[in-house]
């Protein structure tokens, strides 16, 4: 069995993603972003007592309870990446100390950030 050491993987990775955005991929809901926010958010954004849900209100579990977004505002705003608050907070431009998810061992790959970055730039659709 071949092992593939993870500076490889994450550059077959990369050039996988930059090739599917330069050909116009759609990223999908179900198929890309679901499993994302699955691995490295719903730890905290879960009812009834995620820490992030907790404070914030913002369960990621479904597509709705994420459309819904937080106490206080929506997260995503569709097709406008810039002012949405999840880019802001994953991409670490809210300030060093609100960057998502604030376990250092969990952190979004760039891959994983530009993904996210192109569903809400798409629409943010539930596909």
């Amino acid at each position: 069995m071949c092992v593939m050491p993870r500076r490889v993987w994450l550059a077959c990775f990369l050039m996988v993603l930059l090739a599917a955005c330069a050909t116009g991929r759609t990223v999908g809901y179900r198929s890309d972003i679901q499993p994302l926010l699955k691995q490295k958010c719903l730890r905290c954004h879960t009812p009834p007592d995620g820490e992030g849900y907790l404070q914030t209100g913002l369960d990621m579990r479904t597509y709705e309870s994420l459309m819904q977004g937080t106490f206080y505002s929506e997260v995503i705003i569709p097709g406008d990446s810039r002012r949405s608050i999840l880019n802001k907070l994953v991409e670490g431009r809210a300030g060093k100390d609100m960057i998502m998810p604030h376990n250092s061992d969990n952190k979004l790959t760039d891959a994983e950030i530009e993904m996210l970055r192109l569903w809400v730039e798409q629409g943010a659709e539930y596909n």
